[in-house]
């Protein structure tokens, strides 16, 4: 991603965490970038454009950090477990993650439609910015299926596979009710151990 566009979503971030999108002002976000005002509006086009970005790079930030717990040295339980604590982790620091994982969005964050928008953009980024935006079933079936081409070995039976992707279904679900209501007594990872089949380890472990 260009450092440009890089800067004014970090600053258009910045500004939301300290007010609602609603008053948010292109020119504060441009300034606070060091750009001008017209290099914002040829990047997004509106800040309907602006949100519809801001809302992709927080979406793909949060599927980069399941990759990672995905990739964690562990066996299958252990990495669900992490992918489960990561999932309740970035929604807990980061509004939008939380909004676009349980489909609450306060009045303080923009919520652009999920559909794709008509596009006119000749950036390839905002293009796909203005593609859909994922549902909270969305990312549910994209960790789910990340985690089986992961989490599966070649030549998994077809019984064990099922099973993973059960197990992956569940452990994300698990987290999401978590970022509802969190758990009084330890945490997600205690949850998603106890629930997931103890075979899951030998077998795909």
């Amino acid at each position: 991603m260009p450092a440009a566009r890089e800067s004014l979503l970090d600053a258009a971030y910045t500004a939301l965490v300290r007010r609602p999108w609603s008053a948010v002002r292109m020119v504060d976000v441009a300034a606070v970038a060091g750009v001008s005002r017209q290099t914002l509006y040829n990047e997004f086009g509106s800040k309907d454009g602006l949100a519809r970005a801001l809302v992709r790079r927080e979406a793909d930030g949060y599927l980069a950090g399941v990759e990672r717990a995905l990739a964690t040295p562990a066996d299958s339980r252990d990495r669900l477990a992490a992918t489960a604590e990561w999932t309740v982790a970035a929604s807990r620091n980061n509004a939008l993650v939380r909004a676009m994982l349980t489909g609450c969005w306060s009045e303080r964050l923009p919520s652009p439609t999920l559909a794709a928008v008509r596009s006119s953009s000749a950036v390839p980024a905002q293009r796909r910015a203005d593609g859909p935006l994922p549902a909270p079933a969305d990312f549910v079936a994209l960790v789910r299926e990340r985690a089986v081409a992961v989490l599966s070995a070649p030549g998994t039976p077809r019984s064990d596979a099922a099973e993973l992707a059960r197990s992956c279904e569940l452990a994300v679900r698990l987290a999401l009710s978590c970022v509802a209501a969190p758990p009084v007594e330890g945490g997600v990872t205690d949850l998603v151990r106890t629930a997931l089949p103890r075979q899951l380890s030998r077998t795909l472990g």
